[in-house]
């Protein structure tokens, strides 16, 4: 939600991120979704067939030129993936569905279409594309992201931005999860040959691990100024929000007041501060 990560932007919004992903950028700008949100098309060079990646908002102008930018590569789209369930990233997936007759798969059973799911670990192949989808709760309890491997690359939906840093949207999010999911994708970024990110929002960030050891660091001093805010007398999420992101747009304090909810959840069931 605020600050800029190391490194950042590889590529500009919308157009062409590697070999096998496309970005075309929804229309949904706002202090949430910065520029909008980015839907990605993903097909293996040489194949008819194409994946998309969080269709986005029910806009029907975008939904429209998705599948028009598709087309113009000589492609169809045969799979709808969402990362999570937030309205900006699939609301108007059943309305996509429709438009193109792909199956939606997610991993909250609430909103998928067609018979099949996600889970972590699972491995795609749709027209010789590899994907990998990996579990990376903590934003939201549906997150997740989805392994590239031929480009080197992660969509990372809402769990890593390309600009800024995002919240835990608590209740549902929890931030210990969100901890072990950076975790996770920092072990893959140093071991596994990730080098880019592929957001759901902002643009996209050639190095990947610079960008999840910003993420982790940021959350460690987010954290640490809570528990002193909270020392210090703070005893509402509010009270906190407004002493700790204090340099933060006011637009994006609700945002920051969930994340503020998840990180006091954290520290009293660490025993770090008292119930």
């Amino acid at each position: 939600m605020s600050g800029l990560l190391p490194g950042d932007p590889a590529a500009g919004i919308g157009g062409e991120a590697t070999p096998r992903a496309l970005c075309v950028l929804a229309p949904n700008p706002s202090p949430m979704t910065l520029d909008g949100t980015n839907t990605w098309l993903l097909s293996e060079p040489g194949s008819d067939l194409a994946v998309v990646i969080d269709p986005g908002p029910l806009h029907e102008g975008h939904l429209r030129r998705v599948i028009e930018t598709a087309e113009q590569q000589g492609k169809r789209v045969a799979l709808t993936l969402l990362t999570h369930g937030h309205a900006d990233h699939s609301e108007g997936a059943a309305r996509f569905a429709e438009l193109t007759g792909s199956e939606v798969r997610a991993l909250d059973p609430a909103h998928r279409l067609g018979s099949e799911g996600l889970t972590d670990g699972q491995r795609l192949d749709v027209g010789g594309l590899d994907l990998r989808v990996i579990g990376t709760p903590g934003h939201t309890s549906d997150s997740l992201t989805f392994h590239l491997p031929a480009d080197g690359a992660i969509l990372t939906g809402d769990t890593v931005l390309g600009r800024g840093t995002t919240m835990v949207a608590h209740p549902d999010g929890r931030l210990g999860d969100y901890l072990d999911s950076l975790r996770h994708l920092h072990g893959m970024a140093a071991e596994h040959g990730v080098r880019t990110v592929l957001p759901g929002h902002g643009p996209v960030l050639a190095d990947a691990l610079g960008a999840v050891d910003y993420y982790l660091a940021h959350r460690a001093g987010r954290l640490a100024q809570v528990e002193t805010a909270v020392e210090a007398g703070c005893r509402t999420a509010a009270e906190v929000v407004a002493r700790v992101y204090a340099d933060v747009d006011r637009a994006l304090w609700p945002a920051a007041e969930l994340s503020v909810l998840a990180q006091l959840q954290y520290l009293r069931d660490h025993g770090l501060i008292p119930d």
